[in-house]
């Protein structure tokens, strides 16, 4: 590979030059709060987000590479965000001539894991960076790197810094509140279009592959399908078939832009029973209630005191599990409600205040042995003056239509 020069490209883009598009002084606050005096960044989704949604295509899919691997890096001193730096592959060069960076400091010569750290290090003491408490992503830094992190920055102390740079996306701008409502919407779309034209005698394995393609149609990265048939409760796609009488689950997630739709819905092969009618009802009880009091100042863990008094009044509450979590650009990210979670993680938002901008998303599932697993995810949104639920179509029962 190589970067090709030609008179034809496109004239260089600097519209977003010096523009930063993440608030900044609220990570310099997230920062000071850490006593972190500088950051090198490396995960995909944190340089996704501090770049403006800048993620390159040529290692989207993987970062593998030869002996070694794509591993960028921004870089940033509190305070001076106009110093800001990456670190890439030539390639991006590409990108570099269509304006994709709002910073001008700019190292595109790397192809090794150890060149982008050494390149990363030298830009940090570069712009008076080098000393001091530096944050890493531990767990998105190859030791390899950071050996020569350590190496060539003797007068830094490295620490974790990944509980920072999650906190700063826990409140989500306008621009990203609109991604999200469109890739919610679009997750459930696609469901409905599968359930329409898919029926009796379909495999899950055909459904999985179904939704992917119908993802794909909206513009969506098709992430995920966990799907059940019945009572077969074995989520992964494989050849179980859709039966006459069979109820079926999809929760899928779609990736549009950056961030996450992450939904699930119900369907049956036919008109259903009235105690199907009773058991998806009270699913959507318990979903109303986690979602009526949310506003900015309610406390986080009380959606599982409302939530709780639901499925107290439910008659299969023995077999019913409610859980709610962050949403955004990776799933389960801040706000951090429950422990028991999984993955598991410190509740930190459970005796703290939601905010507006802060997405939840709050799921309901039934463990039926005789009628099936009987489920519903929303995603939610908390605005100023409460909150509002996106994708929120389809939540009954969805008749199969192949």
């Amino acid at each position: 590979m190589s970067f090709a020069f030609s008179e034809g490209n496109p004239p260089e883009d600097t519209s977003r030059l010096h523009k930063p598009p993440f608030d900044t002084e609220r990570l310099d606050r997230l920062m000071e709060d850490a006593r972190l005096d500088a950051l090198l960044v490396t995960s995909k989704h944190s340089i996704q987000y501090l770049l403006g949604g800048y993620r390159f295509f040529f290692y989207d899919y993987m970062d593998a590479h030869g002996l070694s691997r794509y591993l960028p890096f921004f870089v940033y001193v509190k305070g001076r965000p106009k110093d800001s730096g990456y670190v890439g592959v030539p390639m991006e060069r590409y990108e570099k001539q269509l304006g994709s960076f709002w910073v001008s400091n700019l190292n595109l010569k790397n192809f090794q894991s150890k060149g982008f750290a050494a390149a990363a290090a030298d830009m940090l003491k570069g712009i008076n960076g080098g000393g001091g408490r530096v944050g890493i992503e531990v767990g998105f830094m190859p030791i390899d790197a950071y050996q020569v992190l350590e190496e060539q920055l003797p007068d830094a102390t490295l620490t974790d810094a990944t509980f920072t740079l999650e906190l700063l996306r826990a409140l989500k701008s306008p621009e990203e509140l609109t991604l999200l409502r469109e890739a919610s919407e679009k997750v459930v779309d696609a469901m409905l279009a599968v359930i329409g034209s898919h029926g009796p005698g379909v495999t899950k394995r055909a459904l999985f592959e179904a939704l992917r393609q119908e993802e794909t149609k909206r513009g969506l990265k098709f992430e995920y399908a966990l799907t059940n048939i019945g009572t077969a409760f074995n989520r992964a796609p494989y050849d179980k078939i859709w039966e006459e009488g069979e109820t079926l689950a999809l929760d899928s997630g779609g990736n549009y832009k950056g961030y996450i739709g992450d939904l699930c819905r119900m369907a049956f092969t036919g008109q259903p029973d009235q105690e199907l009618v009773d058991l998806l009802g009270q699913v959507e009880e318990v979903q109303q209630a986690g979602r009526g009091g949310l506003k900015p100042g309610a406390i986080g863990g009380d959606i599982f005191e409302w939530a709780n008094a639901a499925l107290d009044r439910c008659g299969e509450r023995k077999r019913m599990f409610f859980s709610a979590h962050g949403m955004g650009i990776v799933s389960h990210e801040a706000p951090w409600l429950m422990s028991t979670a999984v993955p598991t993680y410190p509740a930190y938002h459970a005796d703290r205040p939601l905010e507006e901008g802060m997405v939840i998303s709050i799921e309901t599932e039934l463990h039926h042995t005789e009628r099936g697993f009987i489920k519903l995810e929303d995603t939610i949104a908390i605005t100023a003056d409460g909150w509002e639920a996106y994708g929120d179509t389809g939540r009954g029962w969805n008749v199969a239509g192949g």
